[in-house]
This record gives C-alpha cells, sequence and structure tokens, in this order.
C-alpha cells in the first residue's frame, strides 16, 4: 500500500465517513472478521440479526406493524431463518403502493433512491444512513480482497443518473482526494471512447469499476485502435449491475491485463454477492439472507435454479424484507477453497427479462439466441426485443464483412429456437442506446 493511499484508507476517508454519520470504518472491520468465521457461527450471527430486524419494524414501521397483525406473526417467536417463510413477499408494486407506510417511524435522515427504470416503471425507494454504511463497507471488504484499497486510484464507467448528478464541486474535490475518476458511460462515440482510453492510461488504476457492457466495449475499442491497457499496473475490474458474459470477461481481461471481478447486486436489494480470486460468488450472509423460489412461490434448496429473494438485515430505515428481485440464481452446494465460510452463490443466470419465451410457453434464457447473432461475422452490437410471442425485433450494427444470407441465418435459427410461426424482423440500424440508466440490455422479452 502505497503512502497516499494509507493516508486516505487509514485517515481522510474514516474522518470522511464519521461527519456524515456513517459507521462505515467499524463495519469494515467487523465484516473481515466475519467472513473467516465457520458456515453455523455466520447462521448465527444472521440469526440474530433477523430477530432484531423483525422486533423494530414490527414496532416502529407501520406497514410491517400492520402486517404482522393481519397474518398473525410474531417477532418474537422467530428461532430460525426459515421462519421468514411465514411472511408474504415484498414486491415492487407493494412498495410503490406503500412507500410512506415502509418509512420507519424513527428514521433521522433518509435518503430518496431509484432503480434505473429500464422496464420503464422506476422504483422509487428510500435508503438510511445505517444501510449506506453497510453497502459501502461490503464493497470496500470485496476490493480489498483483490488489494485494492480506499484510496487507490479508480476509474469508475457508470450511467446512472444519481452519479452523474451529484458533480457538484464538493464531490469533484472528494473524488480528487479520494483519486476516483468518473466516465460517463452514456455516450460510447468514437470520440469518446478515444478520451476514455486516453483518461485509463492517464490515470493509471489500480481498479476499474463498472458496467462489464461498458467495460468491454472501451476494450474492444483499443483493440481497433490498437492501443497497448496492458502496462498500466490494473490489479482488478469490478464489474457490477449487469449480467456478466464469458467473452466480456475474456476481453476485459485480456485487454486490461487484469483480473475481472464479478459483484452482484442492486440499490434495492443491496451487495449480494462478490467474486474472491478463487473465482466464486461470496452472499454477504453477515447483511443479507437469499432465499430462491420457484414460480409458485416456494423456496427451493440449493443446487436448484429460482428467483433470488432477499431480506436485507440492516434495512430498519426502509425494510427489504423478503423482497423479489426479478434476477434467477443459484444457491451454492460447496463451499470455497479461499477459506471464508460465507456461502456462495453458485450462479447467477441474469435477471428475468433476460429469458424469452418459446410460442409453446418454453421459457429460455436469452443467450440461446445471442449465441445465433455471435456467430456472425460483421456483427458489432445487437438487441434482441421479444414484443410478444409471435413477433421478435432484432437490430444489428453491422460493418462491411456482414454478409447479406446472415438474414436467413437469423431468422431460421431464432425460428428454430422460438417456433416456426414467429415474425423475426431484422433491422439494420448505425447504432443502439443505451438505456436511460446507461446500461446496455441484450434481450428485453415482453411476451
Amino acid at each position: 500500500m502505497g503512502l497516499y493511499t494509507s493516508f486516505v484508507s487509514k485517515l481522510l476517508f474514516p474522518v470522511h465517513e464519521r461527519l456524515k454519520h456513517h459507521d462505515t470504518v467499524d463495519l469494515r472491520r467487523l465484516m473481515e472478521e466475519v467472513q473467516w468465521w465457520p458456515a453455523d457461527r455466520i447462521a448465527a450471527f444472521q440469526l440474530q440479526r433477523l430477530c432484531d430486524l423483525l422486533r423494530d419494524v414490527g414496532a416502529y414501521v407501520p406497514y410491517y406493524r400492520d402486517l404482522f397483525a393481519q397474518v398473525g406473526f410474531d417477532p418474537a417467536s422467530v428461532q430460525s431463518t426459515l421462519d421468514l417463510q411465514q411472511l408474504p413477499f415484498l414486491t415492487k408494486a407493494i412498495i410503490r403502493a406503500n412507500t410512506e407506510a415502509l418509512k420507519h417511524a424513527r428514521a433521522r435522515e433518509l435518503f430518496r433512491f431509484n432503480t434505473g427504470g429500464s422496464s420503464g416503471e422506476p422504483l422509487i425507494f428510500f435508503i438510511g444512513n445505517n444501510r449506506v454504511s453497510h453497502d459501502v463497507a461490503a464493497k470496500w471488504r470485496a476490493t480489498r480482497w483483490w488489494g485494492v484499497d480506499i484510496g487507490d486510484p479508480e476509474i469508475v464507467v457508470w450511467g446512472s443518473p444519481i452519479e452523474l448528478g451529484k458533480q457538484d464541486r464538493i464531490k469533484h474535490w472528494r473524488d480528487k482526494l479520494l483519486r476516483t475518476q468518473l466516465l460517463p458511460a452514456f455516450e460510447m462515440s468514437e470520440a469518446k471512447l478515444d478520451q476514455f482510453l486516453a483518461a485509463i492510461r492517464k490515470v493509471k488504476p489500480r481498479m476499474l469499476f463498472g458496467y462489464p457492457s461498458a467495460l468491454s466495449h472501451i476494450a474492444r475499442h483499443a483493440q481497433k485502435r490498437g492501443v497497448n491497457m496492458t502496462d498500466l499496473g490494473i490489479k482488478v475490474a469490478f464489474v457490477t449491475s449487469e449480467r456478466l458474459y464469458d467473452e466480456q470477461r475474456n476481453t476485459i481481461g485480456q485487454v486490461f491485463g487484469c483480473k475481472v471481478a464479478n459483484g452482484y447486486g442492486g440499490r434495492d436489494a443491496g451487495f449480494i454477492a462478490h467474486e474472491c480470486p478463487a473465482g466464486n460468488m461470496h452472499l454477504t450472509a453477515d447483511d443479507l439472507i437469499v432465499e430462491i423460489i420457484n414460480e409458485d412461490g416456494q423456496v427451493q434448496p440449493p443446487g436448484v435454479a429460482g428467483e433470488i429473494v432477499v431480506t436485507h438485515l440492516s434495512t430498519n430505515d426502509f425494510p427489504f424484507i423478503r423482497y423479489r428481485t426479478g434476477d434467477i440464481g443459484v444457491l451454492g452446494t460447496t463451499t470455497c477453497n479461499c477459506g471464508r465460510g460465507l456461502p456462495l452463490l453458485q450462479d447467477i443466470q441474469g435477471r428475468s427479462t433476460d429469458f424469452v419465451v418459446a410460442t409453446d410457453g418454453t421459457i429460455m434464457h436469452g443467450l440461446s439466441l445471442i449465441y445465433i447473432l455471435r456467430d456472425l461475422t460483421g456483427v458489432k452490437s445487437f438487441k434482441v426485443v421479444q414484443e410478444s410471442r409471435t413477433l421478435t425485433r432484432v437490430l444489428l450494427v453491422t460493418d462491411d464483412q456482414f454478409e447479406s444470407d446472415a438474414m436467413v441465418k437469423i431468422t431460421s435459427g431464432f425460428k428454430q429456437r422460438l417456433g416456426a410461426e414467429v415474425d423475426v424482423v431484422v433491422e439494420l440500424v448505425d447504432n443502439i442506446p443505451a438505456e436511460k440508466s446507461g446500461k446496455f440490455r441484450y434481450i428485453i422479452s415482453h411476451a
């Protein structure tokens, strides 16, 4: 650790967090202790925190006070995390309908957040200081797994209006002191990409952080320009907020000469899991209880795929209890050889909207269509929009190597998977814009 990084991580950032009334530093230290506990001790820690959460929200959060009375639930009777199954799920629709009633009566300061709204229906919710502290501590712990600390130079490639709208003078100087530089992921023009490459070479960051789609796009541009990015000393590229595909991991790692670490979570659900250097995704079990449910809402055992449901144990001020994420995943059945007792998320299969539906009702991952497009020469980028079970649009950005018979291959390949009666409309476009959040979604299904 360099002298300046040590100054920031041990002095400047702790002072910054105390001034904001955050317990981030103490929480990170606790988390770094908890991660090495055996699984049974972590489970007992989870249970104690769950009991504390349920007693608190049952007394001071109107929505849960009423819900507990309605279903006959007594927080004092909880003996196991399995007792959560006595409670109904929390959904985005419920949050929208009960936003005020979900606020803790004694909450001192709440911050308004929202999801990106790529579905067209942004979710507005609130986060208190305790939740912020836990989330920052969880990310901090994970980056330290890779030898990156607060104060190390960092490039963030992001597109959230929240961050981009806060580039005021105070944040500007804070980022400068912490050696963090934000590159907006909204625009990926040739000129912007050239600027991004120049900025990364100038900063020589220890860590890249951002969307896998954006970082892989920058990496491919470096390849196109013949710009060497392997000599910058980058330790890790931490990607989040989107599904990480194998080809993205390979491209980012090869171009920037670094490891690629996956992070999974969201503003609403929190930091659910992070990848360790041994290659496994560890659940943030000291802060979260994760369940996997089937289509009927029944909890599934480890090794079985289903929707990820999260209970965040630090959300007293605006509780997320049995929150349905809409994401599909699998809990691990083994432990990691890194020695951490934190349980594993074996697989993240993407958002439920990353799946498509055939005319016969078969649900399949969008990769079944993506692979068709990836095999084609001359396809620079693509987007698949399943308008209905009988209509799918394919947007393509191509170059001069694109072959005319590829259109036939796309149509026949898609029909083979979705159904012979499906209309497949292929459109050649100059560019495919990002969502309002700055993210790129390869698959969108309205079926």
